[in-house]
């Protein structure tokens, strides 16, 4: 990675000994998922867990892509910067996530910590050796990556057909369907990212974001009981208007 990025100087890391993949509360959601003991093993020999603090970048758009993580806890977002020096949100990662797949020899977006975070870090090319080695690895990172490829065709269809409550509605919903497959529950999300990456992302302004958010409390669909969370009250009523039914 660069020198000048800041992950440099604040990461914090540990080489992961004694197979601590066995004890990973995300393992059923990431790249671990379904690995024998003795994969496991192999996989965290290549492992180093690293600390960042909220706002380090821990990727740069154009580096060389040497790395490979997964997310294990806090939230990341994904962005890139266009020539005219704007930058368009791509994605938010959480815990089970993968970071830094790339097609090429280097990144094609950066990476910030939306708040403290801590991740399994791989070297790319011992990585890509042991995907060679243990077919159910490959299988499930490939698994993961055509996920990928879904996430960024729902945000095609959120920036070209939407309107903005249905922008705004959808965006809640996908976070509240992860929340779901992680806890059992969706109804209280966190919500990590400022109003502008959410417009970012989304393609509005922070103050339609922050129109918008304002009617769904006011009409009773959701709640806002602390900063970096959200309670949804009516699912259905949420659903309908992301889907353009009301």
């Amino acid at each position: 990675m660069r020198s000048g990025s800041h992950f440099a100087q604040t990461v914090s890391s540990s080489p992961l000994v004694n197979s601590p993949c066995e004890k990973c509360n995300v393992a059923e959601m990431s790249l671990c998922h379904a690995l024998s003991c003795d994969d496991l093993k192999k996989l965290s020999s290549i492992s180093t867990g690293v600390e960042v603090g909220k706002g380090v970048t821990i990727i740069n758009e154009m580096d060389p892509a040497d790395f490979l993580f997964n997310v294990t806890g806090g939230s990341i977002k994904l962005y890139k910067l266009l020539p005219d020096g704007r930058r368009q949100m791509t994605g938010f990662l959480f815990p089970g996530d993968f970071l830094g797949i790339a097609m090429n020899d280097c990144y094609a977006y950066s990476a910030e910590a939306l708040e403290d975070c801590k991740l399994c870090r791989f070297p790319r090319a011992r990585l890509e050796e042991l995907l060679k080695e243990i077919p159910d690895l490959e299988n499930r990172l490939l698994n993961m990556v055509s996920n990928e490829l879904v996430l960024a065709q729902d945000q095609m269809l959120l920036l070209g057909r939407k309107t903005a409550i249905e922008k705004v509605s959808s965006f809640l919903l996908s976070l509240s369907k992860r929340t779901k497959a992680k806890t059992g529950s969706g109804n209280v999300i966190s919500l990590p990212m400022g109003r502008s990456d959410i417009g970012d992302y989304l393609g509005l302004t922070t103050e339609t974001v922050s129109r918008t958010l304002t009617n769904l409390k006011k009409k009773g669909i959701v709640s806002i009981p602390t900063n970096g969370q959200l309670e949804i009250n009516d699912l259905e009523e949420l659903t309908d208007l992301a889907e353009g039914m009301d």
